[in-house]
């Protein structure tokens, strides 16, 4: 996966905190002249992969999971599974689907399929997963495959919550939809956990905008011309 970096950075839990075994982190956004006051919170993920696999690790088992299609959407557009796990991807749309993805993490091409069928595929390596739509180009998810229960998505405020992280020392990875691999190699670190609550500060991104996708022969899409029902 990502790249660690040098230096050990100990964050200690702060004087009066709940202890709770809890890691929190914050996104905050890069200001600059041209970019707007505040934008909305991306879809984003930081997970913890532990210095010392000598010791007992909890592993979340494999389990079954569901990317529904449903009005040209993928729901949910971020999902976040153990290795291993089966991602169902039924259409519940009354219109054909080519669910494929050709990039980083599982690559698979789920073909043509119609409405009130369903497919599936098993992540079996860790890694990230871009997901589309060979016949709409607006339908787009991200399917992460990670060896760690130590992950956490942003609430509304940006605000990362992993829960139950036992003491010791981590790499930090993070990823965010539409930045830039070199970017987020940049954003990992080498961290220390502490017991009780350790606050691993603030992210600083530039809330990348949504890049447009090719279609699974490397081409734009044409326009869909296709009748909706």
């Amino acid at each position: 996966m990502l790249a660690g970096c040098a230096g050990l950075i100990s964050v200690q839990a702060p004087a009066g905190w709940a202890q709770e075994p809890e890691v929190i982190a914050r996104l905050a956004q890069i200001k600059s002249a041209t970019a707007p006051a505040a934008e909305k919170i991306p879809p984003a993920v930081i997970w913890l992969n532990s210095l010392h696999p000598d010791t007992v690790q909890h592993i979340a088992p494999p389990a079954n999971f569901t990317l529904l299609q449903k009005n040209k959407m993928f729901v949910p557009h971020l999902l976040v599974v153990p290795v291993g796990s089966s991602v169902a991807f039924p259409n519940a749309d009354p219109f054909f689907h080519n669910v494929f993805s050709l990039f980083n993490g599982k690559r698979f091409d789920l073909g043509l399929y119609e409405a009130g069928s369903t497919r599936s595929v098993v992540f079996s390596r860790e890694g990230v997963s871009y997901i589309f739509c060979n016949i709409h180009s607006e339908m787009s998810a991200v399917v992460i495959a990670l060896s760690t229960p130590y992950s956490g998505l942003p609430d509304s405020q940006g605000v990362f919550h992993v829960k139950d992280v036992p003491g010791g020392d981590y790499d930090l990875h993070v990823w965010i939809e539409g930045e830039k691999q070199s970017v987020l190699d940049g954003l990992t670190r080498r961290v220390h956990v502490a017991a009780g609550v350790s606050d691993l500060g603030d992210i600083h991104i530039k809330f990348p905008e949504k890049r447009q996708h090719l279609n699974k022969f490397g081409r734009s899409y044409e326009p869909d011309t296709r009748p909706t029902y």
